[in-house]
């Protein structure tokens, strides 16, 4: 443990990409959504994808004490079961892409999904018809396509979640039980490729003490009847994360 603690000390920007998952997991903690549509694009300016994806991918775990034990007393346990159970399966040709594809093009793809899925919040989708096991199967696909690729588990979910007609205290608990168990996925599913990079073991011990950090603030923050308030405050970070993180001079 001290070794892979001191590897992760001497990572260039180590003080940077901690702050950054201390905002990432604020803005989860009190929206329940958007850690890794903030984590990764900033990330990525210190770090290769595949390093920022398997290190945040273990920050998740701080998810499992903060977030989750709530969540999983209000969530839709048979819709985050099909999605996850989707997701997982999915995240095999996700990854692939993500160790096959140039860097740049990676970076594009981050950038360009965190923007797309703003303005499709800021649009305020929304769906009437009551979702089933295709949708959620739909769903948990996308999920583990998207986010083995770019580490951006969250679009679809969160699209889906706030586009229905579920109360803000259930969408949050879903998405939170989706994104939290698919992003630790990540971590074997990665390793069965033969895709995990050095470092990001060492990387991701020193992500988890700052995301949680993160989310319990953010969690303490969250009252149902501000949800508004939430989603604009994310809706600007994430804007902000995702202009950032464009591979391109200003």
């Amino acid at each position: 443990m001290p070794d892979l603690l001191l590897a992760g000390w001497e990572i260039p920007g180590l003080g940077w990409i901690m702050a950054i998952s201390v905002l990432a997991g604020l803005v989860y903690g009190f929206a329940g959504f958007g850690s890794a549509l903030i984590f990764m694009p900033l990330a990525t300016l210190f770090l290769a994808p595949p390093l920022a994806v398997g290190a945040f991918s273990l920050s998740s775990l701080a998810s499992l004490v903060t977030l989750v034990p709530d969540a999983l007393r209000v969530a839709d346990l048979r819709a985050t079961g099909v999605m996850l159970a989707t997701a997982l399966l999915a995240l095999f040709p996700g990854v692939w892409l993500l160790t096959s594809l140039p860097v740049m093009w990676l970076e594009w793809a981050v950038s360009l999904t965190v923007l797309g899925t703003l303005v499709a919040l800021i649009a305020g989708w929304r769906y009437t018809r009551p979702p089933g096991v295709p949708a959620w199967i739909g769903v948990g696909a996308g999920v583990g396509v998207i986010g083995g690729a770019t580490g951006l588990n969250g679009p679809v979910v969160v699209l889906f979640q706030l586009g229905g007609q579920d109360s803000a205290v259930r969408s949050r608990a879903n998405t939170v039980i989706v994104l939290t168990f698919s992003s630790l996925a990540m971590l074997p599913v990665m390793a069965l490729q033969g895709a995990m990079p050095a470092g990001a073991i060492s990387l991701g011990l020193w992500l988890v003490p700052a995301y949680a950090v993160g989310t319990l603030i953010g969690r303490a923050l969250f009252t149902p009847a501000r949800g508004r308030l939430y989603r604009t405050v994310a809706y600007v970070i994430i804007g902000a994360a995702g202009l950032l993180g464009l591979p391109i001079s200003f």
